[in-house]
């Protein structure tokens, strides 16, 4: 009897000091789906919704204040940028590319709402550009460029990069 409770004695500290000494595995970081993914909750199609349209809303003060924008383009093969100033809803067409860029909308303080983008005020504390870029007339960005935050839905392309320098006032 002896025997077996030395025995059940030693094989339950094998049996702990073996747990014991496991090194913890962090768990793994959950896998997020892809941005806009349709069928993920809150996601354009997810259980039949209709993506939110927002309407693009510039204020008077905001309309009667800006021009043009300055918009700098990379040629990342050439290592060389070069700024184009724009007017705003205009369409301009990139030296030594295929490239042709539609300007829409500045905002100097972009904003978005459940349902608009507009600007808060008429300070450039957030300024943005509404833009679609066209390759040999095929669209292949569209959406918001932003100064400070070029980082932020940035355009991207294998030769060019495309960013937002400032507004340029009337």
């Amino acid at each position: 009897m002896k025997k077996f409770t030395l025995l059940v004695a030693v094989l339950m500290m094998v049996a702990f000091a073996g747990t014991g000494c496991k090194k913890q595995q962090p768990p793994p970081p959950p896998t997020m789906p892809p941005q806009g993914a349709p069928g993920q909750p809150g996601m354009p199609g997810a259980s039949g919704m209709a993506p939110v349209t927002k309407t693009v809303v510039v204020p008077d003060a905001v309309k009667g204040t800006w021009k043009a924008v300055k918009i700098e383009v990379e040629y990342k093969e050439k290592k060389s940028k070069k700024t184009f100033t724009t007017p705003l809803n205009s369409e301009f067409k990139v030296p030594d590319t295929d490239l042709t860029l539609k300007v829409g909308n500045f905002l100097p303080q972009f904003a978005m709402a459940a349902d608009q983008i507009t600007s808060s005020s008429n300070n450039p504390e957030n300024p943005a550009v509404q833009l679609e870029v066209f390759q040999g007339g095929k669209e292949i960005f569209h959406g918001w460029l932003f100064s400070l935050h070029p980082m932020v839905h940035p355009f991207t392309h294998d030769k060019y990069a495309i960013t937002l320098l400032e507004g340029v006032k009337k």
